[in-house]
């Protein structure tokens, strides 16, 4: 039976683990005491003992084969896929591709093979991907914003941040467009914007630089990724050392295994010269480049194509671009989730965000510069309008959580006061053994006491939207691809947050997930 005296309708902040802080009262309850190599690992691993392969065999599986796979679905999306004539088997996987492998395997292997092995890295894919990396140095160490703090761990660090994240996105699309042809400095004939042309080249700055086509993150996505490929593999081996020699925090530590420590990581916040190594490969690098990938397709297509938009592609590039606003405007809540709170910044996490985000995440967008999806204007926009409701209803979810705990439940959730556990949890210095005893307060009210992860319902339903858009009745179910990662990454993210809660607050989240007892789908699951 649940405790009714740890409901309170007073202070309170978010459901479950993510997006959880702390009440300010610390009570000091044990002197310093030495810890054993094993339990020392284990407090600075922030209440998760087992990650990734540990956790998931299925996600070991995965990795083995995501650098390969990942090639793979850029050949499978590349002009040279159309050239060498095999499209349409990418458009009939299961009619047309499976049957042919099925039929000559070895033949099917080695093909598959070359394919991948085909697309390899350029000086012009590295240039891209360093250049674009640098805007986003620039803009993360000169724009400005309040400072904001992500939870306490286990050892009592509290992260701090400069939340800058919605001038970033507003300024770096502005940037990206304006150094494009499609800016000032581009051809007469293909510039949105004509008058601003005609004062910039009265200035002169339209000498300095060559413009670049709009279409470029189309045109140069095998070569960038295969360069994303091998960066994302030495960046994760430096960080994997960094955690274990020269850590930023106290929330590190190695497992005793290298190849443990290489795929979950060693560190949980790693900074170099005061930047947060997750925060930019995850937000500032892997989700701007998200953003801006689906018009730079939406242009090639366009191009391509005589003129003739696809609308499909349009209203899903539209769509995730107004996603990812919303995520900058929400990224302080994103890094009290479980990506930043709990996952170490290794291959799993970094690697993914650097090469995993843009191969799938982009895929269904990137799979129909080559296959117009063939939706009409109307159909499309249909779509379109049910992608935005997912995307909304998230924002709501997300939103919702934030008030309450910014007024410290001093709000009306969904008309009513709040409901909450109040969860009891232990921190430990691990330099002098000292404990102390923290308290979070687990909402479970509105969207939030519906089911602990409600706001993953969402959305799925947007990026389904985004993949129906691709229109999977022509095009072939490999356009549905990111949407059934995304549910078994959801699932698997609520399967682990609901661990790590469990470890944390013991008994208090009990009673929470009595009251709320679904992970994601009311009623279901």
């Amino acid at each position: 039976m649940c405790n009714r005296s740890n409901l309170r309708k007073r202070a309170g902040v978010a459901s479950s683990d993510e997006g959880a802080t702390q009440s300010n009262k610390t009570d000091d309850k044990s002197t310093p005491q030495k810890t054993s190599p094993s339990a020392d690992y284990k407090s600075g691993t922030n209440w998760v003992h087992e990650g990734g392969i540990e956790a998931n065999p299925y996600l070991f599986v995965l990795i083995v084969v995501s650098p390969f796979l990942s090639l793979l679905l850029a050949y499978i999306t590349s002009a040279e896929m159309v050239q060498a004539g095999y499209s349409w088997r990418a458009t009939h996987p299961l009619t047309e591709m499976v049957p042919a492998c099925l039929s000559d395997v070895p033949t099917c292997i080695t093909s598959t093979l070359s394919a991948g092995a085909s697309v390899l890295p350029t000086l012009e894919g590295a240039k891209l991907v360093l250049c674009f990396m640098a805007v986003a140095l620039v803009l993360e160490r000169t724009l400005p914003g309040k400072i904001d703090f992500g939870p306490e761990t286990a050892t009592g660090h509290v992260p701090r941040y400069v939340d800058n994240g919605v001038a970033h996105c507003f300024v770096y699309s502005l940037l990206f467009f304006l150094g494009s042809n499609l800016g000032p400095c581009g051809e007469a004939d293909e510039q949105l914007l004509p008058a601003l042309g005609n004062v910039m080249d009265k200035t002169g700055v339209c000498g300095m630089y060559q413009p670049y086509n709009f279409g470029v993150l189309y045109d140069l996505f095998p070569s960038s990724l295969s360069f994303l490929n091998i960066f994302g593999i030495f960046f994760c081996i430096f960080l994997m050392l960094k955690g274990i020699y020269f850590p930023s925090t106290q929330d590190n530590g190695s497992s005793g295994s290298w190849v443990k420590d290489y795929l979950w990581g060693t560190e949980l916040y790693p900074r170099v010269f005061g930047l947060d190594l997750k925060r930019f490969i995850n937000c500032r690098f892997s989700m701007t480049y998200w953003q801006l990938a689906g018009f730079s397709f939406c242009y090639r297509s366009y191009a391509l194509h005589g003129n003739v938009m696809d609308w499909g592609l349009f209203f899903s590039a539209l769509s995730q671009y107004l996603y990812l606003v919303k995520f900058f405007f929400w990224e302080m809540g994103y890094m009290r989730s479980i990506d930043i709170i709990v996952d170490r910044a290794g291959y799993e996490i970094q690697w993914g965000c650097l090469v995993w985000v843009p191969a799938v995440y982009t895929f269904h967008s990137r799979f129909l510069v080559q296959n117009p999806s063939g939706l009409s204007f109307s159909m499309a926009l249909a779509i379109f309008v049910l992608s935005m409701a997912g995307v909304l209803l998230n924002y709501a979810a997300d939103r919702e959580r934030d008030v309450f705990r910014a007024s410290k439940g001093k709000c009306l959730v969904w008309g009513s006061k709040p409901r909450y556990i109040t969860a009891k949890y232990t921190i430990v210095d691990r330099k002098t053994g000292k404990f102390s005893e923290k308290t979070s307060l687990l909402l479970a009210s509105g969207f939030w006491g519906m089911a602990r992860h409600f706001q993953y319902f969402f959305e799925l339903t947007a990026a389904y939207s985004w993949c129906f858009l691709a229109n999977p009745v022509e095009n072939g179910v490999l356009v549905m691809f990111y949407a059934l990662f995304l549910t078994f990454l959801l699932v698997d993210r609520a399967k682990r947050d609901t661990e790590k809660c469990s470890l944390k607050y013991g008994k208090y989240y009990e009673e929470y997930c009595d009251l709320v007892p679904y992970k994601i789908v009311p009623g279901i699951f």
